[in-house]
């Protein structure tokens, strides 16, 4: 019997490079921050995916987009354990607000402590529910933002937040080469179909200028014209 032509066909590409340029590139970077060693050890301990954090490596990259742009209003879409938030805040002035949503009300508690034992809790809004509902609530212009939730969702967060996004403002997409399942044509699960289209919509609107960074599972960077 002839086997099915996808049978023996790569399901995904990951990691994007030679493994050991990765972790060359991991060890290279200036992060030597104790305070989110510290919430990685404490993700890792206490949540079930630890791996959905956005760690070291990308976390440095956030935080130099920070240092760089000066943001005076973030907005972040999926806060999981507040690593990203944490860097978002440890990169800014301390009038910098940030806004994040979290679709699950259970992490608040350790949110919380996190960001007062930080030191950073002036600076952060919490918003709890399913994030398509709270940005539609959230009458604010942002400086960046960042969407990291329902990946079945991209598109949908493209065309609320690029309204909300300032003249010269980033606007920052994370896992958005999934696994490497977008450049396989024979994938079409709903997931990958839904950050195709977004990338897809970020490099035709003539609104922004826009790059893929292949760090970890992959960053859109687009930039408000």
């Amino acid at each position: 019997m002839k086997q099915d032509d996808n049978t023996n066909k790569v399901k995904h590409i990951h990691p994007f490079i030679d493994k050991r340029v990765e972790n060359y590139c991991e060890s290279m970077h200036s992060n030597d921050n104790q305070q989110l060693k510290d919430l990685e050890r404490q993700t890792h301990l206490r949540f079930v995916r630890p791996n959905m954090l956005s760690g070291a490596w990308q976390g440095e990259f956030l935080m130099i987009l920070c240092k760089i742009s000066q943001p005076k209003r973030i907005l972040e879409i999926g806060t999981f354990s507040g690593y990203s938030t944490l860097c978002f805040a440890l990169a800014t002035e301390d009038d910098c607000i940030i806004d994040t949503i979290e679709a699950l009300q259970e992490y608040e508690g350790f949110l919380k402590n996190n960001f007062e034992k930080n030191n950073v809790a002036n600076k952060i809004r919490m918003h709890f529910g399913q994030g398509l509902d709270v940005v539609n609530e959230l009458n604010e212009k942002y400086d960046l933002i960042f969407i990291d939730a329902e990946k079945v969702h991209y598109p949908q967060y493209y065309e609320m937040c690029i309204e909300k996004l300032n003249k010269g403002g980033l606007l920052l997409a994370d896992n958005i080469l999934w696994y490497g399942k977008v450049s396989l044509d024979y994938i079409d699960d709903k997931e990958t179909e839904a950050i195709r289209e977004f990338n897809s919509m970020v490099t035709k609107d003539e609104r922004v200028e826009n790059i893929i960074i292949p760090i970890r599972d992959g960053i859109m960077v687009a930039r408000r014209l």
